[in-house]
């Protein structure tokens, strides 16, 4: 597969309009950003919020927001997210900041193409960093009540779906892309948004659907067609389906080369797909196998005792044995958890579990190598100033490989702000937010 380089946008733009589900107006502002930032959602007028990165860990429960993607964390949500998500992924920014006056994407014409166009209006900047690619190397399966989704070994991102509605005038319909900026723009980011006339009023019960309107979405009735509007393809239900597709799959947080096909998916169960892949993903990482998966360039690795010539622990105290990927903005850690750490004598007899304490420093810990090797901050110290929003979300026994990954999420002189997650297995186990300052030793 072709190395390609990460992208942003050149120059800030905004995008207005009303949210297709809330009913409510939101602003977009779009700003440029650097490689390996990713993608960051920014709520306006609230600057002690923790952005929102759009990735399978923020995703909000499909059933309480059905028929949309939403993200959020502890500070925020915002809803609607798929057409955007779709746009950026297809286009291939990798890296923007974006700032939300609103708590839903606009919904706009009901397709992803305003958003390209946007992007577009933005321009587009070539960066001097590789994408980070995963290549599926064996099929990846899910099923459920007769719809499934299935990802199969390719050497580029194509994607096939089909869609049936037996008995009305959509009857069954099947569209296969191989996903490039230009086809995405020509051929799938202007299908619109649609739903059947009979499942109008039962949207609106659950409080659907307050800014759609005939001009925004397809309304089709199952007889006689499109109400008060006309389709822009002959099939553009399945190609909206395959931009909806794509807007989800941008939540694995990486490019991915794989042939996806969907049939009768949706939001539910297209996440569930990608929830599957990133586990494969986080092991592979940890395993050191398939390193031919990434097309990105290579990172930095680090051995216990290139780390402690960078940090001050040592044992008992030093908490990371290896780095195994480290950029300006990102550290990747790895903790193998024994039967014989120290801290198992009292916590807990004959219930060893690590101490939540514990996995907090070791998240710490890898920190303070992303900010200490860097080399104006070679010889310095790194030091807790505050723990925010930290949660367990499962125990950490002997025999865990434990996977510490901390990024950047704002840096301002000597004081960091960064966000930890600890993965067992590919399945999170811990995350925080947490402020280090870097001084003088």
């Amino acid at each position: 597969m072709e190395r390609k380089s990460q992208k942003t946008i050149e120059k800030v733009v905004t995008l207005e309009g009303i949210g297709l589900h809330t009913g409510e107006r939101s602003t977009l502002t779009f700003k440029p950003s650097t490689a390996n930032s990713g993608i960051l959602f920014i709520k306006k007028n609230a600057p002690d919020a923790e952005p929102v990165k759009p990735d399978i860990d923020s995703l909000l429960d499909t059933r309480k927001f059905p028929r949309r993607t939403s993200i959020g964390n502890g500070h925020f949500q915002i809803h609607t997210v798929e057409h955007l998500l779709s746009a950026l992924y297809s286009m291939e920014i990798d890296n923007i900041i974006i700032e939300i006056d609103g708590n839903e994407c606009p919904g706009m014409d009901g397709s992803a193409k305003p958003f390209v166009d946007i992007l577009e209006k933005a321009g587009i900047r070539i960066l001097n960093s590789e994408k980070d690619v995963f290549m599926v190397k064996e099929p990846i399966y899910v099923s459920n009540n007769g719809t499934h989704i299935i990802a199969l070994p390719a050497d580029e991102l194509k994607i096939s779906y089909m869609l049936d509605y037996p008995g009305t005038v959509l009857n069954s319909q099947y569209a296969s892309y191989a996903i490039t900026p230009e086809s995405y723009e020509k051929e799938i980011a202007p299908a619109r948004t649609f739903c059947l006339r009979e499942e109008v009023d039962s949207l609106k019960k659950l409080g659907l659907g307050k800014g759609s309107d005939y001009k925004n979405t397809l309304v089709i009735d199952g007889k006689k067609g499109v109400i008060d509007n006309q389709f822009r393809f002959g099939d553009e239900p399945v190609r909206h389906k395959i931009s909806d597709l794509i807007g989800d799959l941008a939540l694995f947080g990486n490019y991915i080369a794989a042939h996806i096909i969907g049939i009768k998916s949706g939001h539910s169960i297209n996440t569930r797909l990608i929830k599957k892949i990133r586990e494969i993903y986080n092991k592979e990482r940890v395993s050191g196998v398939g390193k031919s998966s990434f097309s990105a360039g290579s990172y930095e690795t680090l051995s216990v005792e290139e780390i402690s010539n960078i940090i001050p622990h040592r044992y008992p105290f030093l908490l990371v044995d290896r780095i195994i990927e480290l950029s300006d903005t990102k550290a990747v850690g790895i903790k193998n958890v024994t039967v014989n750490e120290w801290f198992f004598q009292g916590h807990f007899p004959g219930r060893p579990v690590m101490p939540g304490v514990l996995v907090v420093e070791a998240m710490a810990q890898v920190g303070g190598v992303l900010m200490l090797s860097k080399e104006e901050n070679r010889g310095k110290l790194a030091y807790f100033m505050s723990i925010d929003n930290v949660k367990f979300r499962r125990a950490i026994t002997p025999g865990s490989q434990v996977v510490l990954q901390v990024e950047v999420i704002k840096m301002k002189s000597k004081v960091g702000r960064l966000q930890g997650k600890a993965f067992v297995d590919g399945k999170l186990a811990a995350e925080g937010f947490f402020m280090s300052t870097i001084m003088d030793a």
